[in-house]
């Protein structure tokens, strides 16, 4: 193997600059030639190559976002599109490549791969950390951080003036940031995807606390099954009116900021396991992190998990929130 490229794709997350610069210059100790594919397979599509060296990487280990630049592609989903992209790999005579993203950057892969003879390997790349085969994805472990930050700062003006705040964090499909974040400060209660909302057990829940207490903190994952935060405050707050209830969406802040420590460490051991992988002659799997150890995943089977979270968890939550 003489010539490889790397890209980004999907929905950014702190750490993949780590990661892109981990797939440099270990392409580099091994002599290879390095590429990278400017906004992920849509670029790819477009040919937007660009040669990388040392200098290309220096300095962004710790900077949030991605230089190679994301976006999502429904160009790509078609097999045109994936035929293309084959294409422009075969004229740039690249021989193998490295995707950093989430389900649908993997997904990609092995569309790609039905159309190509490049040695395809992934790292996971997204806050969510809902991919099966590591234990955290790159940027998880930032963006709770950031969701544990803003929320500490919201207790401090719902003491204050003695609120309730519904706190809206990302998590459409996997409550996995909700559930860390929630416990980690220390909130009422957790809705999440995976777990049904009764309205009934969270207003009985509300009204059975502490008395006395003066800021209360309900953590929403966006689009929950029972609506979003706005709409389950109107309905706490239609049952209890005596509560001052504010909402606040957290947003793409969570996406954002510098990644942690453990987001680098994770993100250059997985860059750095993928081109060692692809010079071994592995091929369409994903790097991960279990155990402390670094596992490979078929695309296939590293999808979005969708199922039930540990019960002990949202029942340690109940009861450290009386």
């Amino acid at each position: 193997m003489k010539k490889i490229a790397v890209l980004t794709s999907g929905g950014d997350s702190p750490g993949m600059n780590a990661c892109i610069r981990a797939v440099v210059r270990t392409a580099l100790y091994h002599k290879l030639e390095i590429w990278g594919i400017l906004r992920g397979y849509e670029g790819l599509m477009e040919a937007e190559f660009e040669q990388l060296d040392s200098k290309s990487v220096a300095n962004i280990i710790h900077r949030g976002g991605t230089v190679l630049k994301t976006a999502r592609s429904k160009r790509f989903l078609t097999e045109d599109g994936q035929k293309i992209a084959a294409r422009h790999l075969k004229e740039r005579g690249i021989e193998g490549l490295i995707t950093i993203g989430g389900d649908g950057t993997f997904r990609g892969a092995l569309a790609l791969s039905m159309h190509t003879d490049v040695q395809i390997m992934g790292c996971p790349g997204t806050i969510d950390n809902d991919l099966v085969g590591t234990d955290f994805t790159i940027g998880y472990d930032t963006a709770i951080n950031t969701v544990v930050d803003a929320v500490d700062k919201i207790r401090d003006t719902a003491e204050s003036h003695e609120r309730l705040f519904f706190v809206e964090v990302m998590g459409r499909d996997a409550g996995l940031i909700a559930l860390r974040s929630g416990i980690g400060v220390g909130a009422e209660a957790i809705l999440i995807p995976e777990t049904p909302t009764h309205m009934e057990d969270l207003i009985r829940r509300l009204e059975g606390g502490r008395k006395n207490k003066s800021s209360k903190i309900v953590i929403v994952a966006e689009q929950e099954n029972a609506g979003r935060a706005f709409g389950i405050a109107e309905k706490v707050k239609a049952h209890i009116p005596s509560y001052d209830t504010r909402v606040t969406v957290l947003g793409h802040i969570q996406r954002g900021g510098n990644p942690s420590c453990m987001d680098r460490v994770n993100a250059s051991r997985m860059g750095f396991a993928a081109v060692e992988a692809l010079m071994e002659g592995r091929r369409g799997e994903m790097v991960g992190i279990i155990d402390k150890q670094v596992r490979f995943t078929p695309f296939a089977d590293a999808v979005k998990h969708l199922e039930e979270l540990d019960k002990n968890l949202m029942r340690m939550v109940e009861i450290l929130s009386l």
